[in-house]
C-alpha cells in the first residue's frame, strides 16, 4: 500500500473516533466565545474533521506528485470522502445543528452521482471530478467545520457564516449534480 492509499485510510480510520466523540454522551465542558458557547467536543470534533479533511488534499497531492495514483486510491478516495461528509451531516442533525431536509438533498446527490459513476464505470467510461464537484466539496467541509465551531471565529462578529455555509453547500451541491448529469447524460442514455 503506498503513501496515499495510507493517508486515505487513516481518514476512514478517523471516522470512527469522530462519531465517538460526537455521538456518545460526554461532558468536557463548555466555552463561552462571542454570543454562543462551544462544547468541548464539539471543538474536538471539529478538529478531527478538520484533520481527516485536510488529509483529502494531501493524499491527491502526494498521489499526483510522485504519480502513485492507483485503482485502490481511486475507489477509496471518494468513498472516504462520502464516509466522512455522511457521518458529519448526520451528526450535525442529531446535534440539531442543521436541517434535516438539507441533509436529504446533499446525501441525496452523493449516492445519485455515485450510482451514476457505478454505470459509467460498467460501461469501461471513467468519470472524473469536475472542479464544480470539487468546489462543492470545499463548500460543504466549510459549512461542516463552521457549524461544529459554533460560527467560531464568526461568533465574535454576530455573522451566521455557518448557515451561509450550508446554504452555499446545498446550493452547489445541488448545482454540481445536476451539471454532473447533464455534462454525462450521454453514459447513461447509451448504456446497455
Amino acid at each position: 500500500m503506498n503513501l496515499p492509499n495510507k493517508i486515505t485510510m487513516s481518514r476512514i480510520f478517523l471516522i470512527p473516533i469522530f462519531i465517538i466523540i460526537l455521538s456518545i454522551p460526554m461532558d468536557w465542558g463548555e466555552w463561552s466565545i462571542g454570543t454562543t458557547t462551544l462544547p468541548v467536543t464539539h471543538f474536538i470534533g471539529g478538529l478531527i474533521f478538520l484533520i481527516a479533511s485536510l488529509t483529502d488534499w494531501l493524499d491527491g497531492y502526494y498521489a499526483r506528485k510522485y504519480n502513485l495514483i492507483t485503482n485502490m486510491g481511486k475507489f477509496l478516495d471518494p468513498l472516504a470522502d462520502k464516509l466522512l461528509v455522511s457521518a458529519a451531516f448526520i451528526l450535525l442533525v442529531e446535534l440539531d445543528l442543521v436541517a434535516a431536509w438539507i441533509v436529504i438533498v446533499i446525501i441525496s446527490r452523493e449516492f445519485a452521482v455515485t450510482g451514476f459513476r457505478l454505470v459509467a464505470a460498467g460501461e469501461g467510461v471513467v468519470l472524473a471530478a469536475s472542479s464544480m464537484g470539487k468546489l462543492k466539496t470545499v463548500s460543504q467541509i466549510l459549512a461542516i467545520a463552521f457549524l461544529l465551531l459554533h460560527n467560531f471565529p464568526f461568533s465574535y462578529l454576530g455573522i451566521p457564516i455557518d448557515i451561509i455555509t450550508v446554504y452555499i453547500a446545498l446550493i452547489l451541491t445541488v448545482w454540481s449534480g445536476v451539471d454532473y448529469f447533464m455534462k454525462n447524460w450521454d453514459v447513461l442514455r447509451d448504456s446497455k
